[in-house]
Order: structure tokens, then sequence, then C-alpha cells
């Protein structure tokens, strides 16, 4: 078994371990209020709107050791494909970005040389997951920007390290549900704000689980380039709605769910396969992370991305993704290219569902804090 699945499993059972304390007191209900999930996606909107002239620009962070695919891959890929923004990955160090659970990427613009460029500072900053979430290059870094005056945007747990550059303090934040306990117990003068997809407070912006930066990422588009850039973007990618009414509710441990996930954890040791997603220049990055995002955490599967000649490949958003020559003894996963991003999600998630059964997909869904499309598996 692999260093990197090792990884994975001691992550997962250090959810569990945070997620369970702290997970006992219930809930409000959500809101039902459509008009005022409608002035809240206004205010987040009007927040988040340029503040200085000329094409604002956006960094995307890194860290090179680890980070979340989705978080980084998806901001990145819709804000370059909206055209809005100048947008740069950055990272402490060029070279090599480890994304987990799957997937390298190279990154050209390390923290320094971005200074060097950008004297003033980013518009925006959007802050994905990273492991470990109190790297001193890149906490130190992200306040300094902020200090310059850039909108700090955290994605998932991104908002641990949003914490540990003292950005959360005394502000209002959202992250993902098995952080709450954690974040409280850091940052007792932040307040926690549940049933909200994503949120903005004096200068910084957050938002729930893995699944939230898709609608972040548009939210954002909209601010810069407006609602019908965002609309024919969101269409594109097959998002309906990308407002930020979000029912927490049902994100959350109870003791059914601790139980199937240590089982779950049990029964597959030594028992997952590795699996390969097709990749070429043009690949959809966006479609790419969600697929790879979901079946790594089923706890069942490796994901590579493969390629039949070279080690590297340019996705659509410009980024170089590394890659492996294809095994013989690898099966493909399966990635239809006639779906928008999402509903290759939802395909995926149904075929997660029914090779490895319900509780298992529903763990999935519950790690990317996706509520998931209702009737999915019979239309896509």
């Amino acid at each position: 078994m692999s260093k990197r699945w090792w990884a994975w499993i001691g992550a997962g059972i250090a959810v569990l371990a945070v997620a369970g304390c702290g997970q006992s007191a219930p809930l409000p209900p959500a809101p039902t209020d459509d008009a005022l999930s409608d002035r809240q996606a206004q205010a987040f909107v009007d927040a988040l709107k340029p503040r200085r002239a000329g094409k604002p620009v956006v960094a995307i962070l890194a860290l090179n050791d680890r980070t979340e695919t989705t978080d980084f891959l998806l901001p990145h890929a819709v804000l370059q494909r909206a055209g809005v923004a100048e947008v740069q990955a950055v990272a402490p160090r060029r070279g090599t970005v480890t994304l987990y659970p799957a997937f390298q990427v190279e990154v050209t613009q390390d923290l320094a040389g971005f200074d060097a460029a950008h004297p003033g500072g980013a518009d925006y900053v959007v802050v994905p997951a990273m492991e470990p979430d109190n790297d001193a290059a890149v906490t130190g870094w992200l306040r300094r920007q902020a200090e310059k005056g850039a909108v700090v945007v955290s994605v998932c747990r991104g908002a641990r390290v949003v914490g540990q550059a003292g950005l959360l303090d005394g502000r209002h934040y959202t992250g993902h549900w098995s952080d709450r306990s954690l974040l409280a117990e850091r940052h007792p003068g932040a307040i926690h704000v549940p049933h909200r997809r994503y949120l903005f407070d004096r200068g910084v912006a957050s938002a729930t689980g893995i699944s939230a930066s898709v609608p972040t990422a548009l939210a954002l588009v909209q601010a810069i380039g407006g609602r019908e850039k965002a609309q024919a973007l969101a269409a594109e990618i097959g998002v309906a709605d990308w407002g930020p009414k979000h029912d927490s509710t049902g994100f959350q441990l109870d003791a059914r769910r601790r139980f199937d996930y240590l089982l779950n954890k049990a029964t597959a040791l030594g028992r997952h396969e590795r699996r390969r997603l097709a990749v070429r220049d043009g690949s959809d990055d966006i479609a790419l992370a969600l697929v790879a995002d979901a079946w790594s955490r089923s706890g069942r599967v490796e994901v590579d991305a493969a390629l039949p000649t070279g080690d590297r490949v340019t996705l659509r958003s410009g980024l170089v993704l590394r890659a492996t020559p294809p095994a013989a003894n690898v099966a493909p996963l399966p990635l239809d290219a006639s779906l928008k991003p999402m509903q290759q999600l939802d395909r995926t998630l149904c075929e997660i569902r029914d090779r490895f059964g319900a509780s298992r997909h529903e763990w999935v869904l519950l790690e990317m804090e996706y509520a998931g499309t209702a009737a999915a598996c019979g239309q896509v």
C-alpha cells in the first residue's frame, strides 16, 4: 500500500477524531427564505467587485507538498475560462505541486516572483486546502497580501490556512463541515455560519466543502465580469444555481456514519484498485478533478493520469499536468466527453454507488459536501 494511501487513511481517521467532537450540538434549521438567499448572493457579489482599475489579478495559492485537487484545479480552471482576470497559480517554489487525493501539476510562479511582478499585491487570493495548514511561507505571504488589500477566498479546508494566517479571528466564516469544532477551538472569537455555501466578512470570503469551489468561483466571475458572463460559464459547466443557499444539516457525523466509515476502511485495507484517467492536451481540468476526487474518496481507488506518449500534458486552463504511460493492467475510469463536468460528477457518483454500495456513495457525498442530484442515476 502506497504512502499516499496511508496518508489518506490517516487523514480520514483524523476527520473522525476531529468531527466526532463538537458535532453533538444540533445545527439550527436551514432557512427556507429564497428572497433572503438572493439578497445574500447579491451582497457577496457586491463585496467582491474589483476595487482597482484594470484587469484584476487572481492568485490561486498552492503548497508544493500537498494541496487538495479540486479546491485548486476548479477555481483556477473556472476563472481562466471566464477570461475576466489575470489568473496565476503560485506556490512557495516553482515546479511540481503534488495534489491530493490525485495528480501532480507544474507551477511556474513562486511567491517571490509573484511579489516582484505585482508589488501592489493581488486583487484576490484563492486558498485551497493544504497539508500542513501552517506552512510559514504560505501563511506569511497570505497575511502580507491581505495587508496590501487582496480579498482572500478560502475554499473548503483552506479556512484552516486562512485561520493560521490570523485572518479568521473576529470574522464570520464557513468551511468544510468536519472543521467546525477545530476552527471553533482555534479561533474562539470567530463566528461559524451554517447553511451558507459561501460568505464574506471584511476582506475574507470563505466557502464550504469541496463541491463549493465551482459556485464560489462563479460568484467571483459574476463580481468581476457580470452575471451574463457567469451564467454562460455555469451553463457550460452544468451548474444551474451558484447561489449561497446550502443546507448544512446533512453534513455531520452520527453513530451510523462513524460505524460505516470505520467498517469501510477496515474492509478496504489491501483491496484498493489503481485506475487511470486518459488525458490529452486540452483535457477539461474541471471534469478530471471532479472524477478523480470522487473515485479517490471512495476509499477503494487510486487515480493516475495516463498519457500514451510523454509525461506531461497541457490542460484546457493552461496548467501542465504530469502523467504516466498507461499500464496494461490498470483499467481506465469512465469519462464521457459528451457530459458537462457536473453531469460527469453525478454519473461518477452513481458508478461509485453501483460498484461499492450505498454507504460508500454516501461517504463520498459527505466528504465532498455535495448534496447530489436526486434523479441523477436515472438521467445521466
